[in-house]
């Protein structure tokens, strides 16, 4: 069978394989809301999608959550929640500024036992790694997951990551966990945010923002190169 496959097609197969799981109301919000009736369009074209095999679904929940097609998660796993979480948190992002860089996942040290953010972007020119905490753990496992975050500093292997801007120092990210709950965890060398959502965060500097919108990002070289620009 030949056919043909649109900007948008091509856009939202790649967009599925990058987020592990996207449910229709986000396809709706990030693909179709400018047309006429984006619910019936989405419903279309992800149908057809679906007919061709170039996406899989789950129809466990409503509305229907589309998957890769190579996808290794079962179709009633948790994980798809996990990662319609990550989704989440991108979209409150796009409120504000779409993200650059994104990264599901991500794995920089590429060995096992390493640091494993849920996500990392670059929002509003600062890179960001973030840990999405849905359910309550111990201050020690938090504690423990920052400790990873230090020995990675240390190494100074993140200096390397294709990211890092040309020409100019290079940044470590911040570490925003997207948490209910407010852990007694510490860094001396790395920024840790807590907050509840993405929205509680641009709020929490808003403030600090509107004070030096005319001034140059923050910069601390004795924290390797941490900054948070968000005008």
């Amino acid at each position: 069978m030949s056919f043909r496959l649109s900007q948008r097609d091509k856009d939202i197969i790649a967009f599925i394989n990058q987020f592990r799981a996207v449910d229709r109301d986000s396809l709706v919000d990030l693909f179709f809301k400018q047309l006429k009736s984006p619910v019936n369009a989405c419903n279309s074209v992800m149908v057809r999608l679906y007919r061709l095999g170039l996406i899989e679904r789950t129809q466990q929940y409503s509305p229907t959550v589309y998957l890769p097609v190579d996808a290794k998660i079962k179709k009633n796993s948790q994980k798809i929640l996990h990662f319609l979480s990550i989704l989440d948190v991108y979209k409150q992002m796009c409120t504000y500024s779409i993200p650059k860089h994104v990264i599901v996942e991500d794995k920089p040290t590429r060995r096992k036992g390493g640091i494993e953010p849920d996500l990392f972007c670059i929002f509003k020119g600062s890179p960001f790694w973030i840990e999405i905490q849905r359910n309550q753990y111990s201050e020690q496992k938090i504690q423990g997951k920052i400790n990873l975050y230090e020995e990675f500093f240390f190494s100074d292997e993140w200096k390397a990551l294709q990211w890092q801007p040309e020409k100019r120092s290079p940044i470590f990210p911040s570490v925003i966990l997207i948490t209910p709950v407010r852990y007694a965890v510490s860094s001396e060398n790395i920024r840790i945010i807590q907050v509840a959502s993405i929205h509680e965060f641009m709020e929490k500097y808003k403030g600090s923002t509107t004070q030096r919108r005319e001034a140059k990002p923050v910069t601390q070289s004795s924290s390797g190169g941490i900054r948070i620009n968000l005008t």
